[in-house]
């Protein structure tokens, strides 16, 4: 886990990285979630905003990865499944896409069941 400073960094980092996403400046974008990743490599949010650029510049390969890394991560985490599930319809895997989406569902009904109305797992807060 990153000490006080390189948190700070990250979280820095990461919100330039979604600004210059947001403005669709994709490889300064790109840049930013990378410098995040070499902070900290299972900053999952940096995963996902990583992913998001390679989904917007067609490189659906490299999004689906990123998305099974996150899921690596955080197992329960019902975004990283939805993503997933995105990515896979996005390449054209409609079955894997179906498969990720199921799994999400299946994790979401289960939060629910388990104590109400619980926030999705994102896996990437951080907190000191």
């Amino acid at each position: 886990m990153a000490d006080r400073e390189e948190t700070s960094r990250l979280e820095e980092l990461f919100y330039e990285g979604s600004d210059l996403h947001g403005e669709e400046r994709l490889e300064e974008a790109l840049d930013r979630f990378e410098q995040c990743l070499a902070i900290d490599p299972d900053y999952v949010d940096a995963i996902l905003g990583k992913a998001m650029v390679m989904s917007a510049t067609e490189r659906h390969e490299e999004a689906i990865e990123l998305a099974k890394r996150m899921v690596e991560i955080d197992p329960d985490a019902v975004l990283a499944y939805t993503n997933l599930s995105m990515f896979y319809q996005k390449a054209g895997c409609i079955e894997e896409a179906e498969t990720a989406g199921a799994k999400a569902r299946t994790l979401e009904w289960k939060a629910e069941l388990a104590g109400g109305q619980q926030e999705p797992s994102t896996g990437g807060s951080r907190e000191d």
